[in-house]
């Protein structure tokens, strides 16, 4: 694959047909494709915390209660124990990957502390673990149907409430995903 067919920076959409469940009904947000692999964090798929917890395990000093009651979400099956956070740019963090001219990836702590101040990101999701694939992986994955791709979409990953991104993602380029159908041919 050349550079311009890499998925950076765009939305993929797990097709009915994906029975995995760790990636059912998933809207992954791809923060790096290359040569090597691939790297997204899903954005639809919540956790049992409030990100005032992840705070408290790490002894940050709060005092934006709408941070605190933030969600957090199973960003994908590869370390989850790390934190993950997605946001609008803004501010100079340790370990900010800038995927593109209006989002970034930040795994550094100082993000965290500014989120629970009230000083961080204008927009942010924090997500436990990322997905992530091999060499060929996703490309093989694509070929056999298994996503669906769209352009990133602020308003998708930002102010669609989380039950609806799936629907909304792919309604960004027309399609009613509800009513694909899970058996899907090449013909």
């Amino acid at each position: 694959m050349n550079e311009a067919t890499y998925l950076n920076n765009q939305f993929i959409i797990a097709m009915p047909s994906l029975a995995d469940p760790v990636f059912s009904h998933t809207v992954t947000f791809l923060c790096q494709h290359n040569k090597d692999g691939a790297l997204g964090i899903v954005i639809n798929k919540p956790v049992d915390m409030k990100l005032g917890e992840i705070f408290a395990q790490m002894k940050i000093p709060v005092t934006s209660l709408a941070a605190a009651e933030a969600p957090v979400f199973s960003g994908g099956p590869v370390q989850q124990e790390r934190g993950f956070v997605l946001h609008t740019p803004s501010g100079e963090w340790n370990a900010t990957l800038a995927v593109s001219d209006t989002i970034s990836l930040t795994t550094s702590r100082d993000v965290l502390e500014a989120i629970a101040v009230g000083e961080g990101p204008e927009h942010y999701l924090v997500a436990l673990g990322y997905a992530g694939w091999g060499e060929g992986q996703l490309e093989k994955e694509m070929i056999e149907n298994a996503w669906l791709t769209t352009p990133y979409g602020s308003q998708v990953l930002f102010d669609t409430p989380i039950n609806q991104r799936w629907s909304a993602a792919a309604g960004q380029i027309g399609i009613d995903i509800n009513k694909l159908t899970t058996l899907a041919g090449h013909g």
